[in-house]
């Protein structure tokens, strides 16, 4: 990769790192899912007055917005919000790996190497580590909910397979766009005027900040960098980087939250890390073996 690029890709995952701490300090004034919601309004407007919407079936469309954007991101903040930290959810959203390996399987055809199923193995360790590890109940909530995050994402990449190869700015301001309605009136239903009426009279600077940061910098422009390195250059190449994300999460939350890092969170976290790295390297460590011995 040439060195812009680097700087890019490890932009891209400072941002989605600290995404987590972001979340968890909005949702100190905002209730999750109107917050999810307003996430979505402001990435979409004013873009998609500018951007014509992408060259796709709506039914692909809406189904990325419902998976990538309004299950994803409710099911997480709703997780966050019930007691799952910054740095945890960081970890244990990266399940969406594994989820979207088993989909594939299902929905696709596609046959798993035997290093990916091994992988899943080893970071379905790091998460009964953690599992067993949660003592309040509306804690152990909160990690199903994550988990549900990372299955939303996984078949959100299912449905971003079928799309195929469009303008990634207008996929994110146009899926947006779709997500949004249904997660206002989802808080409108479940949390009610009296929530809406509290969050908006309290609503100062730092939800401001928060909203438009997953607005622009996660949304806009972190997922739009992320779609052209993918194009760029072959998937195994950029797809390494995003095992730095809950690196980033954990000690940020660490640093800025004094969120704790319990042994249990750090071997949890080097099995999902290794699960990851087995995915994406396994195959072609493998493939050294070989060509050494032979």
């Amino acid at each position: 990769m040439q060195p812009t690029d680097i700087l890019l890709a490890l932009l891209t995952v400072l941002i989605w790192g600290m995404n987590f701490v972001v979340i968890k300090i909005g949702l100190a004034g905002l209730p999750p899912l109107l917050f999810s919601a307003l996430r979505f309004v402001f990435a979409a407007l004013p873009l998609v007055f500018f951007i014509k919407r992408p060259a796709t079936p709506w039914r692909l469309l809406i189904g990325f917005a419902l998976f990538q954007f309004a299950f994803q991101f409710s099911l997480l903040f709703s997780g966050m919000q019930l007691g799952i930290g910054a740095g945890l959810a960081s970890l244990v959203i990266q399940l969406q790996a594994f989820f979207t390996i088993g989909l594939a399987v299902l929905l696709l055809g596609e046959r798993p190497l035997a290093t990916q199923l091994l992988g899943a193995l080893v970071a379905l360790a790091g998460m009964v580590l953690v599992a067993t590890h949660l003592e309040a109940k509306s804690t152990v909530v909160g990690f199903l909910m994550v988990i549900g995050a990372g299955m939303s994402w996984a078949s959100a990449n299912i449905v971003t397979k079928k799309i195929g190869k469009i303008n990634p700015l207008a996929l994110m301001a146009w899926g947006s766009l779709m997500a949004a309605p249904p997660l206002l009136l989802a808080s409108a239903v479940l949390e009610g005027p009296a929530a809406w009426h509290s969050a908006f009279s309290h609503f100062g600077w730092i939800s401001v900040a928060a909203v438009l940061y997953q607005s622009y910098p996660n949304t806009i422009i972190g997922y739009g960098i992320w779609t052209i390195l993918m194009r760029k250059y072959p998937a195994a190449t950029v797809a390494p980087f995003s095992l730095l994300v809950p690196l980033v999460g954990m000690l940020s939350a660490a640093i800025l939250l004094d969120e704790s890092l319990q042994w249990w969170k750090i071997v949890a976290g080097l099995l999902v890390l290794a699960g990851l790295a087995l995915n994406l390297f396994g195959a072609r460590l493998l493939l050294l073996m070989k060509t050494v011995r032979s």
